[in-house]
């Protein structure tokens, strides 16, 4: 029998025939709370308790699991949801009496959100959970930043922002994010988001669509310089996660608005495993796509810039050479990443693939490569953004780029 050696965490009964208590029952087992809610327990000591802590904390993860827009709507559905109000804690002899009135969750909204390293502490603690149960966990991952519009309404009056008054948010600005596309007929289109209010950068594992670390800033945030503090962030608080970047295979993927020389060398030069040296050491590979930059109409680039040679490249990475004798265009033939010599290895295609050139033996004069044909060598440092450990041209890049999609289905989770 051929056994699967990571099996699912939930069964299909527990997901897809799941009501939706049924799914609120999977994560208040499944959180480890306990010391958090002892804490806010002991803090109210023998204060008044009208409103225990542990239903009013469980209904408070009932609306998060649920997606309400806010407490209001929560508490209208405990109102009238006598189940709910049951699976929360709340004693069921005084019916929606026991529902905290609006003032009062509001106040225990405020009182959680004032000691948010305790539940940074249940998230860091969950992760570790996940780690032992997922051994590829954080092996894979995707970066991506989340609108998160503001309550309150926007100050233009520099005094007014230093007066908080529960109404104005005093911290938040406006941000904008522009999505382009091409339709079916070809047409380009462009659509503009703007917000008021703060931006969520996350970085999730794209296999399993779990979140692993994240940061939020005012919307006008730039998204490039907050991935490599998010990679930083997971390693200094999970490092068994970490560890599994030596393993073939990881990578980080996202967006071109995380396009830099920066983040593409950071994650493949900063984060290689501590203790191993040589070719052996792996590195988390950027999948990271890329904006367009080039000006003037400039279609290629000479390979090599100090000398006259037939091989040129061009933005989007692919690298050619052109025919001496003819001047035809052909590309070369790529035939792997060489991870000791950071540098990407290609084939004379005419050599490679049997093809007639007719400028191959003017090609090769400068030096004796015998029926193998010329071999072309591109370091990565030539340009980082263009050229990556994955070639891009390649289907495997684009497999990789594609699992960065798993990130547009775990931030609206949120």
């Amino acid at each position: 029998m051929a056994k699967i050696a990571q099996k699912r965490l939930f069964t299909w009964k527990q997901i897809d025939a799941a009501s939706d208590l049924d799914r609120l029952r999977l994560v208040l087992e499944a959180l480890p709370d306990e010391e958090f809610v002892r804490f806010l327990e002991q803090r109210r000591d023998r204060g008044r308790d009208d409103y225990p802590i542990r239903p009013t904390w469980n209904a408070l993860i009932a609306g998060i699991v649920f997606q309400h827009p806010n407490a209001a709507a929560l508490l209208r559905e405990l109102w009238r949801n006598a189940e709910l109000r049951q699976m929360c804690g709340f004693e069921p002899d005084k019916g929606a009496a026991a529902v905290p009135s609006q003032d009062a969750f509001g106040r225990f909204l405020k009182l959680v959100c004032v000691h948010r390293e305790r539940l940074l502490a249940i998230f860091h603690r969950l992760l570790d959970e996940l780690a032992e149960v997922l051994p590829d966990l954080g092996r894979r991952t995707a970066g991506d930043s989340k609108a998160i519009p503001s309550f309150g309404r926007p100050v233009r009056d520099e005094e007014k922002k230093r007066e908080a008054d529960g109404r104005r948010d005093t911290d938040a600005d406006w941000g904008a994010k522009t999505y382009k596309g091409r339709h079916k007929d070809g047409t380009l289109w462009e659509k503009v988001v703007k917000w008021f209010g703060y931006k969520l950068h996350l970085l999730v594992d794209s296999v399993h669509e779990l979140p692993l670390a994240f940061h939020l800033t005012k919307a006008s945030a730039g998204d490039a310089p907050e991935l490599l503090p998010l990679v930083d962030q997971l390693a200094e608080h999970h490092p068994a996660v970490a560890e599994r970047w030596e393993a073939p295979g990881a990578e980080c993927a996202a967006d071109k608005g995380y396009d830099s020389n920066e983040n593409n060398a950071g994650l493949y030069d900063d984060h290689a495993p501590k203790g191993l040296g040589g070719s052996a050491a792996e590195h988390i590979t950027p999948v990271i796509d890329k904006r367009t930059l080039w000006k003037d109409g400039e279609k290629t680039k000479p390979l090599v810039a100090n000398r006259a040679d037939h091989f040129v490249y061009d933005e989007d990475g692919r690298v050619y050479c052109v025919c001496p004798a003819t001047s035809e265009q052909r590309d070369l033939l790529f035939v792997g990443f060489e991870r000791d010599r950071g540098t990407l290895k290609y084939r004379c295609p005419a050599a490679a693939c049997g093809l007639t050139c007719a400028g191959r033996q003017e090609c090769e004069r400068a030096a004796d490569v015998g029926a193998f044909g010329r071999v072309i060598r591109v370091p990565l440092d030539l340009d980082r953004r263009i050229f990556t450990p994955i070639a891009r041209p390649t289907a495997k890049w684009k497999k990789a780029y594609n699992r960065r999609s798993s990130i547009e289905r775990v931030a609206p989770k949120g």
